[in-house]
Protein backbone atom coordinates (compact mmCIF):
# COMPACT_ATOMS: atom_id res chain seq x y z
CA UNK A 1 0.00 0.00 0.00
CA UNK A 2 1.62 3.32 -1.21
CA UNK A 3 0.41 6.87 -2.16
CA UNK A 4 0.51 5.35 -5.37
CA UNK A 5 -2.15 2.73 -4.62
CA UNK A 6 -3.99 5.87 -3.19
CA UNK A 7 -4.05 7.33 -6.74
CA UNK A 8 -4.76 4.77 -8.14
CA UNK A 9 -8.05 3.98 -6.02
CA UNK A 10 -8.98 7.81 -6.73
CA UNK A 11 -8.17 7.15 -10.14
CA UNK A 12 -10.38 3.75 -10.50
CA UNK A 13 -13.07 5.61 -8.24
CA UNK A 14 -13.08 8.88 -10.93
CA UNK A 15 -13.50 5.94 -13.91
CA UNK A 16 -16.35 4.40 -12.46
CA UNK A 17 -18.18 7.63 -12.16
CA UNK A 18 -17.33 8.70 -15.06
CA UNK A 19 -18.65 5.56 -16.46
CA UNK A 20 -22.42 5.73 -14.33
CA UNK A 21 -22.72 9.21 -15.54
CA UNK A 22 -22.48 8.06 -19.24
CA UNK A 23 -25.08 5.84 -18.30
CA UNK A 24 -27.13 8.14 -16.99
CA UNK A 25 -26.99 9.87 -20.36
CA UNK A 26 -27.60 6.44 -21.98
CA UNK A 27 -31.32 6.59 -20.01
CA UNK A 28 -31.90 9.78 -21.00
CA UNK A 29 -31.07 8.98 -24.98
CA UNK A 30 -33.45 6.50 -24.51
CA UNK A 31 -36.23 8.93 -23.15
CA UNK A 32 -35.71 11.06 -25.85
CA UNK A 33 -36.19 7.75 -28.02
CA UNK A 34 -39.43 7.05 -26.96
CA UNK A 35 -40.59 10.79 -26.77
CA UNK A 36 -39.61 10.70 -30.53
CA UNK A 37 -41.63 8.08 -31.29
CA UNK A 38 -44.70 9.81 -29.57
CA UNK A 39 -44.22 12.82 -31.61
CA UNK A 40 -44.03 10.37 -34.58
CA UNK A 41 -47.58 8.43 -34.13
CA UNK A 42 -48.55 12.17 -32.84
CA UNK A 43 -47.60 14.41 -35.84
CA UNK A 44 -49.03 11.22 -38.11
CA UNK A 45 -52.43 11.11 -36.72
CA UNK A 46 -52.81 15.25 -37.12
CA UNK A 47 -51.72 15.52 -40.57
CA UNK A 48 -53.82 12.92 -41.46
CA UNK A 49 -56.47 14.17 -39.67
CA UNK A 50 -55.85 17.96 -40.67
CA UNK A 51 -55.51 16.54 -44.26
CA UNK A 52 -58.21 14.08 -44.51
CA UNK A 53 -61.12 15.18 -42.04
CA UNK A 54 -60.98 19.10 -41.68
CA UNK A 55 -59.50 19.48 -45.27
CA UNK A 56 -56.33 21.27 -45.48
CA UNK A 57 -54.12 21.39 -48.01
CA UNK A 58 -51.25 19.80 -46.61
CA UNK A 59 -48.30 18.79 -48.73
CA UNK A 60 -47.81 15.33 -47.01
CA UNK A 61 -45.21 13.73 -49.25
CA UNK A 62 -42.77 15.84 -47.45
CA UNK A 63 -44.12 16.14 -44.23
CA UNK A 64 -44.28 11.94 -44.69
CA UNK A 65 -40.68 12.26 -45.73
CA UNK A 66 -39.86 13.98 -42.66
CA UNK A 67 -41.46 11.25 -40.48
CA UNK A 68 -39.65 8.85 -42.28
CA UNK A 69 -36.38 10.19 -41.05
CA UNK A 70 -37.50 10.89 -37.29
CA UNK A 71 -38.06 7.23 -37.81
CA UNK A 72 -34.98 6.06 -39.32
CA UNK A 73 -33.21 7.88 -36.84
CA UNK A 74 -34.63 5.91 -33.79
CA UNK A 75 -33.81 3.00 -35.39
CA UNK A 76 -30.74 4.14 -35.79
CA UNK A 77 -29.88 5.08 -32.23
CA UNK A 78 -30.52 1.89 -30.82
CA UNK A 79 -27.53 0.11 -31.21
CA UNK A 80 -25.85 3.07 -29.62
CA UNK A 81 -27.52 2.93 -26.21
CA UNK A 82 -24.46 0.67 -25.35
CA UNK A 83 -22.02 3.68 -25.92
CA UNK A 84 -20.51 5.45 -23.01
CA UNK A 85 -18.77 8.09 -24.69
CA UNK A 86 -20.03 11.64 -25.28
CA UNK A 87 -23.60 11.60 -23.92
CA UNK A 88 -23.80 14.91 -23.72
CA UNK A 89 -23.01 15.40 -27.45
CA UNK A 90 -25.38 12.45 -28.73
CA UNK A 91 -28.07 14.58 -26.36
CA UNK A 92 -27.71 17.64 -28.41
CA UNK A 93 -27.68 16.46 -31.60
CA UNK A 94 -30.61 14.31 -30.87
CA UNK A 95 -32.27 17.61 -29.54
CA UNK A 96 -31.45 19.16 -32.51
CA UNK A 97 -32.80 17.33 -35.10
CA UNK A 98 -36.00 17.16 -33.46
CA UNK A 99 -35.92 20.94 -33.19
CA UNK A 100 -35.45 20.48 -37.10
CA UNK A 101 -37.97 17.66 -37.32
CA UNK A 102 -40.72 20.44 -35.67
CA UNK A 103 -39.17 23.23 -37.86
CA UNK A 104 -39.90 21.87 -41.50
CA UNK A 105 -43.28 20.27 -40.17
CA UNK A 106 -43.99 24.04 -38.49
CA UNK A 107 -42.31 25.25 -42.60
CA UNK A 108 -45.04 23.27 -44.60
CA UNK A 109 -47.84 24.21 -42.18
CA UNK A 110 -48.30 27.69 -41.48
CA UNK A 111 -44.42 28.49 -39.88
CA UNK A 112 -45.78 30.80 -36.83
CA UNK A 113 -48.58 31.17 -37.42
CA UNK A 114 -49.23 27.23 -36.28
CA UNK A 115 -50.41 27.20 -32.67
CA UNK A 116 -47.98 23.81 -32.59
CA UNK A 117 -45.23 26.42 -32.79
CA UNK A 118 -44.88 26.41 -29.15
CA UNK A 119 -43.33 23.04 -29.24
CA UNK A 120 -40.02 24.68 -28.81
CA UNK A 121 -40.44 25.10 -25.09
CA UNK A 122 -40.57 21.36 -25.21
CA UNK A 123 -36.65 20.91 -26.48
CA UNK A 124 -35.66 24.46 -24.04
CA UNK A 125 -36.51 22.82 -21.32
CA UNK A 126 -35.68 19.08 -22.00
CA UNK A 127 -32.42 21.17 -22.80
CA UNK A 128 -31.74 22.73 -19.62
CA UNK A 129 -32.58 19.32 -17.69
CA UNK A 130 -30.39 17.13 -19.63
CA UNK A 131 -27.37 19.12 -21.26
CA UNK A 132 -24.42 20.89 -19.95
CA UNK A 133 -24.75 24.93 -19.89
CA UNK A 134 -23.37 25.26 -23.26
CA UNK A 135 -25.39 22.70 -24.75
CA UNK A 136 -28.99 23.95 -23.29
CA UNK A 137 -28.15 27.74 -24.47
CA UNK A 138 -27.11 26.23 -27.75
CA UNK A 139 -30.56 24.75 -27.52
CA UNK A 140 -32.12 28.30 -26.57
CA UNK A 141 -30.25 30.02 -29.74
CA UNK A 142 -30.99 27.43 -32.25
CA UNK A 143 -34.98 27.14 -31.59
CA UNK A 144 -35.32 31.03 -31.10
CA UNK A 145 -33.25 31.15 -34.38
CA UNK A 146 -35.60 28.73 -36.03
CA UNK A 147 -38.80 30.62 -34.40
CA UNK A 148 -37.89 33.85 -36.21
CA UNK A 149 -37.24 32.53 -39.11
CA UNK A 150 -40.58 30.79 -39.23
CA UNK A 151 -42.30 34.40 -39.12
CA UNK A 152 -40.68 35.25 -41.98
CA UNK A 153 -40.46 32.12 -44.41
CA UNK A 154 -43.27 29.49 -44.70
CA UNK A 155 -45.93 27.73 -46.86
CA UNK A 156 -49.01 29.92 -45.97
CA UNK A 157 -51.73 27.55 -44.36
CA UNK A 158 -54.65 28.28 -46.14
CA UNK A 159 -58.05 27.50 -44.26
CA UNK A 160 -60.90 25.43 -46.12
CA UNK A 161 -63.89 26.92 -47.24
CA UNK A 162 -65.96 25.81 -44.29
CA UNK A 163 -63.84 27.17 -41.87
CA UNK A 164 -63.06 30.83 -43.37
CA UNK A 165 -63.45 33.27 -40.64
CA UNK A 166 -62.94 30.92 -38.27
CA UNK A 167 -59.40 31.28 -37.66
CA UNK A 168 -59.25 32.57 -34.31
CA UNK A 169 -61.20 29.60 -32.84
CA UNK A 170 -58.94 27.22 -34.55
CA UNK A 171 -56.18 28.72 -33.35
CA UNK A 172 -57.01 28.72 -29.82
CA UNK A 173 -58.40 25.31 -30.09
CA UNK A 174 -55.03 24.40 -31.79
CA UNK A 175 -53.06 26.20 -28.44
CA UNK A 176 -55.06 24.72 -26.06
CA UNK A 177 -54.00 21.26 -27.60
CA UNK A 178 -50.32 22.07 -27.98
CA UNK A 179 -50.29 23.51 -24.30
CA UNK A 180 -51.89 20.04 -23.27
CA UNK A 181 -49.73 17.80 -25.13
CA UNK A 182 -46.67 19.88 -23.91
CA UNK A 183 -47.80 19.15 -20.32
CA UNK A 184 -48.23 15.86 -20.57
CA UNK A 185 -45.13 14.90 -21.94
CA UNK A 186 -43.12 17.27 -19.65
CA UNK A 187 -45.23 15.14 -16.52
CA UNK A 188 -44.59 11.74 -17.69
CA UNK A 189 -40.74 12.33 -19.09
CA UNK A 190 -39.38 15.02 -16.63
CA UNK A 191 -40.51 12.32 -13.54
CA UNK A 192 -38.60 9.70 -15.32
CA UNK A 193 -35.41 11.73 -16.45
CA UNK A 194 -35.63 12.71 -12.80
CA UNK A 195 -35.31 9.43 -11.99
CA UNK A 196 -32.32 8.97 -13.84
CA UNK A 197 -30.98 11.39 -12.42
CA UNK A 198 -31.63 10.67 -8.87
CA UNK A 199 -30.25 7.82 -9.90
CA UNK A 200 -27.33 8.37 -11.18
CA UNK A 201 -26.66 10.89 -7.98
CA UNK A 202 -27.39 7.67 -5.58
CA UNK A 203 -24.98 5.57 -7.21
CA UNK A 204 -22.04 8.41 -7.33
CA UNK A 205 -22.65 8.94 -3.74
CA UNK A 206 -22.27 4.95 -2.64
CA UNK A 207 -19.12 5.13 -5.07
CA UNK A 208 -17.54 8.08 -3.20
CA UNK A 209 -18.30 6.01 0.02
CA UNK A 210 -16.37 2.97 -1.62
CA UNK A 211 -13.25 5.68 -2.16
CA UNK A 212 -13.59 6.91 1.34
CA UNK A 213 -13.36 3.28 2.91
CA UNK A 214 -10.59 2.47 0.41
CA UNK A 215 -8.83 5.27 1.40
CA UNK A 216 -9.03 3.59 4.99
CA UNK A 217 -7.62 1.13 3.71
CA UNK A 218 -4.43 2.48 2.20
CA UNK A 219 -3.74 4.02 5.48
CA UNK A 220 -4.18 0.78 7.31
CA UNK A 221 -2.26 -1.07 4.43
CA UNK A 222 0.61 1.78 5.62
CA UNK A 223 0.00 0.95 9.11
CA UNK A 224 0.19 -2.54 8.79
CA UNK A 225 3.04 -2.78 6.20
CA UNK A 226 5.14 -0.12 8.88
CA UNK A 227 5.02 -2.28 11.89
CA UNK A 228 5.59 -5.22 9.82
CA UNK A 229 8.97 -3.84 9.04
CA UNK A 230 9.62 -3.11 12.56
CA UNK A 231 8.41 -6.72 13.72
CA UNK A 232 10.93 -8.16 11.67
CA UNK A 233 14.33 -7.12 13.69
CA UNK A 234 13.05 -7.89 17.11
CA UNK A 235 11.28 -11.46 16.12
CA UNK A 236 14.35 -12.34 14.39
CA UNK A 237 16.75 -11.56 17.70
CA UNK A 238 14.42 -13.75 19.28
CA UNK A 239 14.56 -16.54 17.18
CA UNK A 240 18.39 -16.17 17.30
CA UNK A 241 18.51 -15.89 21.49
CA UNK A 242 16.05 -19.07 21.47
CA UNK A 243 18.59 -21.44 18.96
CA UNK A 244 21.03 -20.12 21.96
CA UNK A 245 18.77 -21.46 24.33
CA UNK A 246 18.31 -24.57 23.34
CA UNK A 247 21.71 -25.42 23.05
CA UNK A 248 22.95 -24.31 26.36
CA UNK A 249 23.85 -26.87 28.55
CA UNK A 250 22.26 -26.18 31.28
CA UNK A 251 18.53 -26.03 29.62
CA UNK A 252 19.44 -28.85 27.11
CA UNK A 253 19.47 -31.10 30.27
CA UNK A 254 15.79 -29.90 31.09
CA UNK A 255 13.19 -31.74 28.94
CA UNK A 256 10.25 -29.43 29.99
CA UNK A 257 12.15 -26.19 29.06
CA UNK A 258 13.08 -27.87 25.78
CA UNK A 259 9.83 -28.57 25.32
CA UNK A 260 8.62 -25.08 25.74
CA UNK A 261 11.20 -23.23 23.71
CA UNK A 262 10.53 -25.45 20.62
CA UNK A 263 6.60 -23.96 21.10
CA UNK A 264 8.40 -20.83 21.56
CA UNK A 265 10.26 -20.99 18.34
CA UNK A 266 7.22 -22.21 16.65
CA UNK A 267 5.42 -19.29 17.98
CA UNK A 268 8.28 -16.90 16.26
CA UNK A 269 8.14 -18.75 12.68
CA UNK A 270 4.39 -17.95 12.74
CA UNK A 271 4.35 -14.36 13.80
CA UNK A 272 7.83 -14.28 10.99
CA UNK A 273 4.84 -16.08 8.31
CA UNK A 274 2.56 -13.53 9.54
CA UNK A 275 4.61 -10.23 8.88
CA UNK A 276 5.87 -12.02 5.71
CA UNK A 277 2.07 -12.11 4.78
CA UNK A 278 1.38 -8.33 5.22
CA UNK A 279 4.30 -7.56 3.24
CA UNK A 280 3.32 -9.32 0.32
CA UNK A 281 -0.22 -8.11 0.46
CA UNK A 282 1.74 -4.49 0.60
CA UNK A 283 3.30 -5.17 -2.72
CA UNK A 284 6.98 -5.16 -1.22
CA UNK A 285 7.97 -8.60 -1.92
CA UNK A 286 8.09 -8.78 -5.30
CA UNK A 287 9.33 -10.70 -7.60
CA UNK A 288 7.60 -14.34 -5.98
CA UNK A 289 5.50 -16.07 -8.17
CA UNK A 290 1.93 -16.77 -7.35
CA UNK A 291 1.26 -19.85 -6.11
CA UNK A 292 -0.96 -21.83 -8.36
CA UNK A 293 -3.26 -24.78 -6.81
CA UNK A 294 -6.73 -26.53 -7.13
CA UNK A 295 -9.56 -24.62 -5.42
CA UNK A 296 -10.14 -27.72 -2.93
CA UNK A 297 -6.66 -27.64 -1.84
CA UNK A 298 -6.64 -23.93 -1.45
CA UNK A 299 -9.92 -24.17 0.87
CA UNK A 300 -8.07 -26.69 2.23
CA UNK A 301 -4.82 -24.66 3.33
CA UNK A 302 -7.11 -22.39 4.95
CA UNK A 303 -9.08 -24.70 6.77
CA UNK A 304 -5.33 -26.61 8.09
CA UNK A 305 -4.04 -23.05 9.20
CA UNK A 306 -6.94 -21.84 10.96
CA UNK A 307 -7.63 -25.41 12.74
CA UNK A 308 -3.67 -25.69 14.02
CA UNK A 309 -4.33 -22.09 15.90
CA UNK A 310 -7.79 -23.20 17.16
CA UNK A 311 -7.79 -26.79 18.27
CA UNK A 312 -10.25 -26.79 20.47
CA UNK A 313 -12.73 -25.75 18.63
CA UNK A 314 -15.12 -28.23 16.75
CA UNK A 315 -15.32 -27.29 13.30
CA UNK A 316 -17.25 -28.60 10.55
CA UNK A 317 -15.83 -28.23 7.17
CA UNK A 318 -17.42 -29.56 3.60
CA UNK A 319 -16.62 -28.47 0.12
CA UNK A 320 -18.31 -28.51 -3.39
CA UNK A 321 -16.40 -27.55 -5.78
CA UNK A 322 -16.76 -29.31 -8.99
CA UNK A 323 -14.21 -30.01 -11.22
CA UNK A 324 -12.03 -28.15 -9.11
CA UNK A 325 -10.00 -25.39 -11.17
CA UNK A 326 -6.65 -24.38 -10.75
CA UNK A 327 -6.56 -21.12 -8.73
CA UNK A 328 -3.92 -18.24 -7.43
CA UNK A 329 -3.49 -18.15 -3.58
CA UNK A 330 -4.84 -15.05 -2.88
CA UNK A 331 -3.38 -13.80 0.84
CA UNK A 332 -6.11 -11.39 0.98
CA UNK A 333 -8.50 -13.68 0.37
CA UNK A 334 -7.11 -15.89 3.14
CA UNK A 335 -6.87 -13.29 5.40
CA UNK A 336 -10.62 -12.61 4.60
CA UNK A 337 -11.92 -16.26 5.26
CA UNK A 338 -9.23 -16.73 8.12
CA UNK A 339 -10.58 -13.14 9.78
CA UNK A 340 -14.42 -14.25 9.33
CA UNK A 341 -13.62 -18.11 11.01
CA UNK A 342 -12.09 -15.61 14.13
CA UNK A 343 -15.35 -13.88 14.61
CA UNK A 344 -17.22 -16.84 14.31
CA UNK A 345 -15.15 -18.62 16.93
CA UNK A 346 -15.34 -15.64 19.38
CA UNK A 347 -18.70 -15.71 18.87
CA UNK A 348 -19.52 -19.89 19.03
CA UNK A 349 -16.13 -20.73 20.68
CA UNK A 350 -17.50 -24.61 20.88
CA UNK A 351 -18.34 -25.05 17.36
CA UNK A 352 -18.22 -23.03 13.80
CA UNK A 353 -19.60 -24.88 10.18
CA UNK A 354 -17.23 -23.65 7.18
CA UNK A 355 -18.93 -24.89 3.49
CA UNK A 356 -17.44 -23.99 0.08
CA UNK A 357 -19.78 -23.98 -3.07
CA UNK A 358 -19.36 -23.67 -6.78
CA UNK A 359 -22.29 -22.79 -8.73
CA UNK A 360 -21.20 -22.17 -12.36
CA UNK A 361 -18.84 -19.08 -11.97
CA UNK A 362 -19.50 -18.36 -8.99
CA UNK A 363 -18.01 -19.38 -5.48
CA UNK A 364 -19.58 -19.07 -2.18
CA UNK A 365 -18.03 -19.90 1.11
CA UNK A 366 -20.16 -20.24 4.18
CA UNK A 367 -19.34 -19.41 7.92
CA UNK A 368 -22.02 -20.57 10.15
CA UNK A 369 -22.15 -20.35 14.30
CA UNK A 370 -23.92 -21.20 16.77
CA UNK A 371 -23.38 -18.33 18.50
CA UNK A 372 -26.26 -14.88 20.00
CA UNK A 373 -26.37 -13.56 16.51
CA UNK A 374 -25.90 -9.84 15.23
CA UNK A 375 -27.95 -7.39 16.53
CA UNK A 376 -30.06 -4.55 14.64
CA UNK A 377 -27.82 -1.98 14.69
CA UNK A 378 -24.95 -4.31 13.86
CA UNK A 379 -26.60 -5.67 10.99
CA UNK A 380 -27.57 -1.96 9.89
CA UNK A 381 -24.10 -0.98 10.32
CA UNK A 382 -22.78 -3.52 8.13
CA UNK A 383 -19.31 -3.61 6.62
CA UNK A 384 -18.15 -0.09 8.11
CA UNK A 385 -14.97 0.26 10.26
CA UNK A 386 -14.89 -0.47 14.32
CA UNK A 387 -18.23 -1.74 14.12
CA UNK A 388 -17.84 -4.73 16.97
CA UNK A 389 -19.73 -5.90 19.75
CA UNK A 390 -16.68 -6.18 21.28
CA UNK A 391 -16.25 -2.44 22.16
CA UNK A 392 -12.38 -2.38 22.69
CA UNK A 393 -10.57 -0.45 20.50
CA UNK A 394 -9.71 -1.70 16.95
CA UNK A 395 -11.98 -4.32 16.80
CA UNK A 396 -14.47 -4.23 13.88
CA UNK A 397 -12.32 -3.87 11.27
CA UNK A 398 -12.47 -7.80 10.25
CA UNK A 399 -15.77 -7.93 7.91
CA UNK A 400 -14.94 -4.48 7.50
CA UNK A 401 -12.01 -5.38 5.10
CA UNK A 402 -13.63 -8.34 4.03
CA UNK A 403 -16.13 -6.32 2.73
CA UNK A 404 -13.75 -4.41 0.82
CA UNK A 405 -11.69 -6.84 -0.26
CA UNK A 406 -14.34 -8.87 -1.64
CA UNK A 407 -15.81 -6.03 -3.42
CA UNK A 408 -12.50 -5.26 -5.20
CA UNK A 409 -12.78 -9.06 -6.42
CA UNK A 410 -16.08 -8.49 -7.92
CA UNK A 411 -17.92 -9.88 -4.79
CA UNK A 412 -19.34 -9.15 -1.94
CA UNK A 413 -20.44 -10.54 1.92
CA UNK A 414 -23.61 -10.96 3.11
CA UNK A 415 -24.83 -12.25 6.89
CA UNK A 416 -27.74 -13.81 8.35
CA UNK A 417 -29.23 -14.35 11.87
CA UNK A 418 -30.22 -17.86 11.21
CA UNK A 419 -33.84 -19.11 12.29
CA UNK A 420 -32.50 -21.70 15.09
CA UNK A 421 -29.42 -19.47 16.71
CA UNK A 422 -26.28 -18.02 16.03
CA UNK A 423 -25.46 -16.09 12.61
CA UNK A 424 -24.05 -16.82 8.97
CA UNK A 425 -21.94 -14.94 7.18
CA UNK A 426 -21.80 -15.97 3.13
CA UNK A 427 -18.50 -14.76 0.77
CA UNK A 428 -19.51 -14.60 -2.38
CA UNK A 429 -17.15 -13.84 -5.24
CA UNK A 430 -17.16 -14.77 -9.25
CA UNK A 431 -14.34 -17.60 -9.79
CA UNK A 432 -12.81 -15.50 -12.39
CA UNK A 433 -11.39 -13.59 -9.62
CA UNK A 434 -8.54 -16.24 -8.63
CA UNK A 435 -8.83 -18.63 -11.37
CA UNK A 436 -5.97 -19.23 -13.50
CA UNK A 437 -6.13 -17.20 -16.68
Amino acid sequence: MTSAGARQGWQRWLALATARTDATGNANMRQLVTLRWIAVAGQFVTILFARFALGFDLPLVPMMAALAAAVGLNLASMPLYGWRKGANIQLLLALLFDVGLLTTQLYLAGGATNPFISLYLLHVVLGAVLLDRWSSWAIVVVTAACFGLLTLYYRPLILPPDYSGEYFILYTIGSLLCFMLIATLLMLFMARITGNLRARDTRLADLRQQAAEEDHIVRMGLLASGAAHELGTPLASIAVILADWRRMPTLAQDADLQAEIVEMQSEVQRCKAIVTGILLSAGEARGEAPEIMPLHQFLDAIVDEWRAVHPSVDFDYTTRVGDDPQVVSDPALKQVIANVLDNAAEASPHWVAFRGERSGGDLALIVRDRGPGFSEERLASFGKPYQSSKREPGHGLGLFLAVNVMRKLGGGVSVVNCDDGGAEVTISMPLSAIALS
